[in-house]
């Protein structure tokens, strides 16, 4: 358990540094998937022969950020409808009739009479988070406050953060806003700090929160005092971070004409749509449909983002290729296998580059399918599909095996014995450099 746990923020560590952290509701898994990864993990590492690893920090880096990168490919795969033939690229696609104003996607379950609801949105305000801006001082003079260790207290959602801190002798205006800044910035609490110049000399510190609106009977989201900290105060009044310019509120707008508010710019209607407010409606009374696209003309949008995200990892494998020559190999690999489909997918209206990715001519994709039978006509798309997502798997079970190694010994055939070895190198490798 103590291992495990340890673990978590060794993982983490590496993936906020070298991979994607966004996750979704597709890195959940049944209870049945989860016993096929271990039997699956527990054959690889009982027919994988004995390497001497490549340990350095690069590898490190390497390994997880393959590994995340497959999982993300998976993901695009598995949000385009699901993950077996009869659901794949069956997922509607919303749209706006004003993306400027309101952006949509399509999040929901298609009803069984096959009627997805359309809407229209008036958005009479964005929601705005809060602003705090301090004093502007002379940036070039001494600070006034005597050298002595300070601290302040920022509640922000009701969880109280102290910040402590020298201020140095001779240290001017602005290098104490500097190191408030980064000091800030790099605590993660939800608050960006920068600073502004006036033009004349002078600068300020502005804080600035990371989500918006105004909560019940709540006019602001953090506040800033040193009234009651452990060091010695006087840093909030000389700084003047106190002072809020400007009040979070919510988004006003109209929802087929009954007013509605949230306080985020981003929300869900009818658990159907996400929708994202992107600006306000020009004119009062100027609303903006969000509906589904037609069947071909979700089809074709799914089977681009098929595309975005197949050449997004393959830019990503491609960027090692100077640091780790075997990631060439997982790049040969991608080119066969797609390949393989080449005859089937290029009437469709697809294109194969020399770099190994691809592209599709959506024109072309609509005039080769057939309105009535589009769906009968996917054979080979989904069956190039079924391999990337197999490769994935793959991938993600075994990022070591394009990490440069020596071997140093076959085992035994037929008289192998489940070992922990491919597993306990991975996370073993990471975990003994994050230490």
């Amino acid at each position: 358990m103590f291992y495990s746990a340890s673990l978590t923020p060794v993982y983490n560590y590496y993936k906020t540094g070298y991979a994607s952290t966004s996750t979704s509701r597709y890195d959940t898994h049944k209870r049945s998937e989860l016993q096929n990864i271990y039997h699956s993990i527990v054959n690889l590492n009982k027919e994988s022969p004995l390497y001497i690893l490549d340990t350095s920090r690069a590898s490190r880096e390497f390994a997880v950020g393959l590994k995340e990168n497959a999982r993300q490919l998976r993901n695009t795969i598995a949000s385009l409808g699901g993950l077996n033939e009869t659901e794949m690229f069956n997922k509607k696609v919303a749209y706006s009739s004003n993306e400027d104003v309101v952006s949509a996607s399509f999040i929901g379950e298609v009803p069984e009479d096959g009627n997805v609801p359309s809407f229209n949105i008036e958005v009479l305000s964005l929601a705005s988070n809060q602003v705090n801006l301090g004093s502007f001082l002379p940036s070039d003079e001494k600070c006034a406050l005597p050298a002595n260790a300070y601290s302040f207290d920022v509640t922000i959602n009701d969880l109280g953060y102290e910040f402590q801190y020298n201020v140095r002798e001779n240290e001017t205006n602005r290098n104490l806003q500097d190191r408030l800044s980064r000091l800030i910035n790099n605590s993660g609490i939800g608050i960006h700090a920068d600073i502004l110049e006036d033009g004349k000399g002078n600068s300020s510190l502005r804080l600035t929160s990371d989500s918006t609106g105004a909560g019940y009977r709540r006019d602001h989201i953090f506040t800033i005092s040193d009234g009651k900290t452990a060091k010695a105060s006087g840093t909030v009044d000389y700084l003047g971070i106190d002072f809020i310019a400007r009040s979070p509120s919510n988004a006003e707008f109209l929802l087929d004409g009954e007013h509605r508010s949230a306080v985020s710019n981003h929300f869900t209607i009818h658990k159907m749509y996400a929708l994202n407010l992107n600006g306000v409606s020009a004119n009062e009374g100027e609303g903006t449909t969000i509906g589904v696209k037609a069947d071909l003309d979700s089809l074709t949008e799914n089977i681009g983002q098929l595309v975005t995200g197949y050449n997004s990892f393959i830019r990503s494998a491609s960027e090692y290729l100077n640091l780790h020559p075997k990631s060439r190999k997982l790049l040969n690999e991608m080119r066969e296998m797609s390949s393989l489909y080449r005859p089937s997918l290029e009437p469709l209206g697809f294109s194969f580059e020399k770099d190994g990715e691809i592209s599709l001519s959506d024109d072309a994709f609509k005039d080769s399918i057939s309105e009535n039978d589009f769906h009968g006509q996917l054979s080979s798309i989904r069956n190039f599909t079924n391999s990337v997502l197999r490769k994935t798997g793959q991938i993600s079970l075994n990022p070591m095996e394009y990490v440069d190694r020596v071997m140093v010994a076959y085992k035994n055939p037929g008289r192998n014995f489940a070992t922990p070895y491919v597993t306990s190198n991975y996370s073993g490798m990471l975990f003994n450099g994050y230490c």
